[in-house]
């Protein structure tokens, strides 16, 4: 499965990606770790990030690009991956199409996670102002004033992508306000929908699962007996197969006996008639003399 997730600051995008990433068993490849990543294993790629980056300008496209082209050629990859801050910008995701179309790698879907701007800036606002009461520090990135420059920044840059993906049929949208679960469920859902994952087999599988064990757990005796009582008619066989054979012996016998003397009859009643017939004749001739 590759995942792309789209949405503004604070949309939930991080969470949801750690959720996918133990579920399913996939990477999270976030650009800020590789670019540290391919620096510290000082690639050709990474070095060149280096200098960039020490200097403190914005690494270009090309560079991006080459680093996750490497992360994607390393076997840990092959379960799939969510990528995380990137592409930023609509040249980034067509560079990143170029590249994935290159290695025969299918993008499945790219999450929207939609939410309304003024909600989350009330949500950073009161937790603002419930850390402070509680006398914590506050992060510097994470108050509204800096919030809103956020966003106004998502939608010049990175708004535009979902227009870009809409067209080529692979955005999927979804309600980022709702509840963190509720959220999970949709993605799963849609996610099962595209095909992109196996949907969870139905209960009513569980109850034909039951059924099976017990169908082999019947089987199994039924088979042993119905062994022993082969084992049992092979045995008689013999001794059965000698008292057809003693039968068809008397019945021959008994068969000639009758035969014998249904012949005697015949022949006696053949002898016999003739015989009468012979003697009232000459009775007869001597009679006329």
């Amino acid at each position: 499965m590759r995942l792309i997730l789209l949405g503004p600051p604070g949309a939930g995008k991080g969470t949801q990606a750690q959720r996918l990433v133990h579920k399913h068993n996939l990477i999270q490849l976030s650009t800020g770790e590789m670019l540290r990543a391919a620096v510290a294993a000082q690639t050709p790629i990474g070095l060149q990030a280096k200098d960039i980056m020490a200097s403190g300008s914005l690494v270009p496209d090309e560079i991006v690009i080459g680093i996750i082209s490497d992360r994607l050629d390393q076997p840990d990859m092959k379960n799939g991956f969510i990528l995380d801050g990137f592409p930023r910008t609509v040249p980034q995701a067509a560079a990143l199409d170029d590249l994935l179309k290159k290695k025969h790698i299918k993008l499945d879907a790219v999450i929207e996670l939609r939410v309304n701007e003024s909600a989350l800036l009330d949500r950073v606002e009161s937790r603002v102002a419930e850390m402070r009461a509680r006398g914590e520090e506050v992060r510097i990135d994470d108050t509204p004033e800096v919030l809103s420059k956020r966003l106004a920044s998502y939608r010049t840059l990175t708004e535009p992508l979902i227009h870009y993906y809409s067209e080529r049929r692979k955005l999927l949208t979804v309600d980022g306000m709702m509840t963190i679960e509720h959220v999970t469920r949709e993605i799963n859902r849609i996610l099962s929908a595209i095909g992109a994952v196996e949907p969870k087999a139905s209960k009513a599988a569980a109850p034909a699962k039951q059924a099976k064990a017990g169908a082999r757990k019947t089987t199994k005796p039924a088979g042993k007996k119905a062994v022993k009582t082969a084992g049992k008619a092979a045995k008689s066989a013999p001794k059965a197969t000698k008292a057809v054979s003693k039968g068809a012996k008397k019945a021959k016998k008994a068969t000639k006996k009758i035969a014998n003397k249904t012949g005697r009859k015949t022949a006696k009643k053949a002898v016999k008639k003739p015989a009468k017939k012979a003697v009232k004749k000459v009775t007869k001739k001597r009679a006329k003399r």
